[in-house]
């Protein structure tokens, strides 16, 4: 018995000395990966790199989805798509991006051996298959926002991130709709589709933490980091040195941007309009057509106002323009005993098209400039419809 209790001793002074080693031979990094060219890749993506001597060295990645999972697209925009946690060999997961061509930046956590057995701690834990899914939030809960969490957990501490790109370059206020147009400039109509889709929920000021949804900020914002007035950040590693722009498309030439696209329509609403007030006579083709565009994308905020779980959906002040109702011209502009009908509507349209005009530059909610031309064209076709048919019914009450 007495050996035995020396060999169990023996073991628990050499697992301690193993365990001072790999602590002392461990290293973790923030990991900060630059733009790709796919829309979901325009704000870059973070992950951890734990690097313990003698094992594989680890990714820990936040951002996983699956796009063959059932009803991705439908539950995606519902606002019901859920991301996971997953470890991977930190080869795999580099591999990829260079690959790609994008930018990877480490930077080395200066933590000592009790911060860094939590943080591989609290990322094993992560990745459980119990704990590994959750509900993938764009701009509060992502694959930069996690493994921020994470890290200032294991500091102990609150962490101090330094200033972002915004408040020392970009001059703009910091807003979480500002953040994606400067990182989506190349991609116009992708912001033309966030800007249609989210309301003034993603319009205020945003503080030094909140910008760091957007995993390239975050990359600004870590050099000058702290917890407890103690630098997060020992060392930066550039991994993959290559522009930070390097993978992302060039820009979306300017007769295929939504603001040209958009100043055609309205050109050519204006033409019709001359000339149907030249003859007195309402083009209905043109107007079922256009309206109905309106009033799909009308159905299409319906659902995310309505039905989606995401929060920055709703409210959305576009809906006072973009709405079923829309649905009415291309219906009733070929019955003639409901023309009646439609004039009302027109000039309920026209009004509350003209507030929102004239409240534009004041509104809580951020529009895109290329909405403008459209809003007018529509004011336009309500506005002449209801003069050319008012005239009308005056010309057929006098003959009477």
């Amino acid at each position: 018995m007495r050996r035995f209790f020396i060999l169990i001793s023996f073991l628990l002074v050499l697992s301690g000395v193993s365990t001072k080693a790999e602590e002392r031979d461990t290293t973790v990094y923030f990991v900060n990966v630059y733009p790709g060219p796919e829309v979901y890749e325009l704000e870059g993506h973070s992950a951890i790199l734990v690097e313990i001597s003698g094992q594989q060295p680890l990714a820990y990645n936040f951002g996983v989805f699956d796009f063959e999972a059932p009803n991705f697209v439908y539950r995606f925009v519902k606002g019901e798509t859920d991301y996971r946690a997953v470890e991977w060999p930190q080869w795999a997961f580099l591999e990829s991006y260079a690959r790609q061509g994008r930018r990877v930046v480490a930077h080395e956590l200066n933590f000592d051996s009790a911060q860094k057995a939590r943080l591989i701690s609290l990322l094993r834990e992560n990745v459980k298959p119990e704990n590994a899914v959750y509900r993938y939030n764009y701009v509060k809960d992502n694959c930069a926002t996690r493994p921020l969490a994470v890290v200032e957990r294991a500091a102990g501490d609150t962490l101090l991130l330094g200033p972002s790109h915004f408040e020392t370059e970009a001059n703009k206020e910091p807003t979480f709709r500002n953040v994606m147009r400067y990182y989506h400039k190349n991609y116009p109509w992708y912001q033309f589709g966030i800007d249609l889709a989210l309301g003034y929920g993603i319009d205020y000021r945003i503080n030094n933490r909140e910008t760091a949804f957007a995993p390239t900020e975050l990359d600004h914002m870590l050099s000058q980091a702290s917890v407890g007035g103690i630098a997060l950040v020992k060392d930066t590693h550039v991994l993959v040195d290559v522009p930070s722009d390097n993978a992302i498309k060039g820009p979306t030439p300017w007769y295929a941007t939504p603001m040209f696209i958009s100043l055609l329509i309205f050109v050519v609403a204006l033409i019709i309009t001359v000339r149907d007030l030249r003859r007195r006579r309402v083009t209905p083709w043109f107007d079922a057509i256009y309206f109905a565009i309106l009033g799909i994308a009308g159905l299409v905020l319906t659902f995310l106002i309505f039905i989606s779980v995401h929060e920055a959906t709703s409210p959305n002040l576009l809906y006072l323009w973009l709405n079923p109702l829309c649905l009415l011209v291309p219906i009733l502009i070929w019955i003639k005993r409901a023309k009646i009908v439609l004039i009302w509507w027109q000039i309920i349209n026209f009004v509350v098209l003209l507030l929102l005009v004239a409240a534009w530059y004041f509104l809580p909610q951020s529009a895109n400039a290329a909405f403008l031309p459209l809003v007018l064209a529509d004011m336009m076709r309500s506005a002449s419809f209801v003069y050319i048919n008012s005239k009308q019914r005056y010309s057929l009450i006098k003959l009477k």
